[in-house]
């Protein structure tokens, strides 16, 4: 460590579990005491209650928002993990392929996801796929902002493959297709598990881009939170929903991390 004396250690500890609590600790904690809360006028909350909990459970949107959540988070996902996965691979052995596909799947990143909810919202609104007012149009911006959080752990993995067990396998009279189903996929399984947890966490929590393309018969837990927040009326009832989402955020992560896990360990 560069900080040798132990003085100088407690400091940089210190300020390190400082900046730890305001940045995560603190505000999630303040989410959660809030969503078990029926006022908070003063340094602490007032008012106990799972009254919040079980207003929103007991509303009939609650269970349509949170299947729109899933739904979009799970197919946005699955088609981000194929084109990222089809990019990568066909940029293997193409420098300036892969050049443009960098520069082409850094954009969503680079761009407001407001930008990204209005291109969508133009470019489908007419056209050969007038898609405005449809669940379609949602799922696409949702797979155009997290097919690039896909591609570059899946371009770190692809760039780690070791050529020789596929040209072992070519040599022993496998087909292109059954090299990538059992060479080539299974050695990207971490990397298609990380990418897969990006996504999810993205899509799950995507509001922006939701707001300009989602029809009212589609909201998703984030869009609900915010028509309860945004008025300032229904604050700690969002803090429920939100603490909501962040449990089956939560969830869904640990079941794709189990699974995957599992096919590796396979």
């Amino acid at each position: 460590m560069l900080v040798r004396s132990r003085s100088g250690r407690f400091v940089v500890h210190l300020v390190t579990a400082l900046v730890i609590v305001a940045l995560f600790v603190l505000p999630f904690g303040v989410l959660l005491v809030g969503a078990f809360s029926t006022s908070w006028s003063g340094a602490l909350p007032s008012g106990a209650t799972t009254g919040n909990f079980a207003t929103v459970s007991t509303e009939s949107a609650t269970v349509a928002t949170i299947t729109a959540s899933i739904v979009s988070a799970v197919v946005s996902t699955a088609v981000a993990l194929v084109v990222a996965t089809t990019a990568a691979l066909a940029a293997r052995n193409a420098p300036r392929l892969g050049r443009v596909l960098d520069t082409l799947f850094l954009l969503p990143v680079a761009i407001p996801s407001v930008a990204v909810g209005l291109a969508v919202l133009i470019a489908f609104s007419s056209g050969p796929l007038p898609l405005n007012g449809t669940v379609w149009i949602v799922l696409i911006a949702h797979t155009v902002l997290v097919v690039s959080l896909a591609y570059q752990p899946i371009t770190a993995g692809v760039a780690r493959l070791t050529p020789a067990v596929e040209e072992a396998a070519a040599a022993l009279g496998a087909s292109p297709l059954r090299i990538l189903r059992t060479v080539t996929l299974p050695e990207l399984r971490p990397a298609l598990a990380g990418a897969a947890a990006l996504c999810v966490a993205m899509s799950m929590g995507e509001l922006t881009a939701s707001m300009m393309v989602a029809p009212p018969t589609w909201r998703t837990l984030p869009l609900q939170i915010f028509s309860f927040t945004s008025r300032g009326i229904r604050l700690y009832e969002g803090a429920a929903l939100a603490v909501v989402l962040m449990g089956i955020t939560l969830l869904v992560l640990l079941v794709l991390q189990r699974v995957l896990a599992g096919r590796v360990r396979a």
